[in-house]
């Protein structure tokens, strides 16, 4: 689990330090305010860590293999020109200043790593602080989007050609196509299944040929293209339970996981994230919807979830970038403006004539 992260001078970010809770973190903050550069960041450090360590062979790290793996994955998950481009450009500094700092903590002491770039970066970083051992678990990283309907030959495409994608949508689609889990786990892997599919109206199936399909009751058959995107995120989410790419002891990052959902269904994600939280898995989610942040804040003060640990964090402008808020509180995350503008719009509805 990760226990804490300092950065300095990422992107919109000039200084904070973040304390997580090893279940659930919810990152709150308006379009624009660095939300998705801060879990894309977390997620492409563990994610390197985690690949290295399942390749054949696999040896304890070195700087010389992590300085260039570190940069690739940065890049390929952030998309930036150059790497120079992810370090945050003081105001008035003189032209090529400034340095990108990250330093990661863990509950295990030998997966600890810092790292550093700079503004004239391209292709390396400077490794402060080397890890002694490699990630166990592969982190998932959860976009704005379905990925069903494109699964389908997707990856082969992706690594024979230049597309300016980012490489999440790469390593989601390489968890999709593994086997369904079997064995001591798939009792815990249906009671995870049971509400997501009750929502959905049936159980997900690839078939021979890559196409994912959405079963109903009495052998109906729906292909994924022919779902609406909601019940297909759902499905997306059913996929990664059934093969066990969710389960203990890994990290989920999931950007706006309210990203074209009704209410009806907002409600069933949040019960599944806050559901993975007390399962054993550390949750990090990147927020603007009111919605979900109450209906999480409401079932952690449920009888089933009230042992669950949470962290909130605001990202709020300031005069040196954007600032970090954070507690273990909704009303920790200080005045977000998205979130001020649909309390604002609820009392003018029932202020109305």
């Amino acid at each position: 689990m990760l226990k804490s992260l300092d950065i300095k001078n990422l992107t919109v970010f000039s200084e904070a330090a973040l304390h997580f809770s090893p279940q659930l973190n919810v990152v709150v903050g308006e379009n624009g305010a660095g939300k998705s550069h801060l879990l894309k960041a977390m997620y492409a450090v563990m994610a390197v860590s985690a690949e290295e360590g399942r390749k054949p062979g696999a040896l304890p790290p070195t700087k010389n293999l992590l300085k260039t793996r570190l940069a690739d994955k940065l890049m390929a998950v952030l998309r930036p020109e150059s790497l120079g481009r992810l370090a945050r450009r003081k105001k008035g500094a003189a032209k090529g200043n400034g340095r990108c700092e990250m330093r990661f903590v863990f509950d295990d002491q030998k997966l600890n790593i810092d790292f550093s770039f700079a503004v004239k970066s391209t292709s390396e970083v400077s490794i402060d602080k080397l890890p002694e051992l490699w990630m166990e678990k592969i982190p998932v990283f959860l976009p704005t989007r379905e990925l069903l309907t494109i699964y389908p030959g997707f990856i082969s495409v992706y690594e024979s050609h230049y597309l300016e994608i980012e490489e999440t949508w790469r390593d989601i689609c390489l968890l999709l196509g593994a086997p369904p889990l079997r064995g001591p786990k798939e009792s815990r892997v249906k009671e995870l299944l049971s509400p997501l599919e009750t929502a959905m109206g049936g159980e997900i199936e690839l078939d021979k040929n890559g196409r994912f399909y959405l079963k109903a009751p009495g052998e109906l058959r729906m292909e994924i293209t022919m779902v609406a995107e909601g019940l297909a995120k759902l499905a997306m989410l059913a996929r990664l339970i059934a093969t066990g790419a969710l389960m203990d002891n890994t990290c989920l990052f999931w950007d706006e996981p309210e990203a074209n959902l009704n209410p009806k269904l907002m409600k069933d994600i949040a019960r599944s994230i806050v559901q993975f939280s007390k399962s054993g898995i550390q949750v990090f989610i990147a927020t603007h919807s009111l919605f979900i942040m109450r209906e999480i804040d409401i079932l952690l003060h449920t009888a089933p979830y009230r042992d669950v640990k949470a962290r909130f964090f605001g990202l709020l402008p300031g005069a040196e970038g954007i600032k970090i808020e954070q507690g273990d509180s909704v009303d920790d995350v200080g005045r977000i403006a998205a979130l001020d503008e649909e309390l604002s719009q609820s009392d003018r509805y029932l202020d109305r004539e």
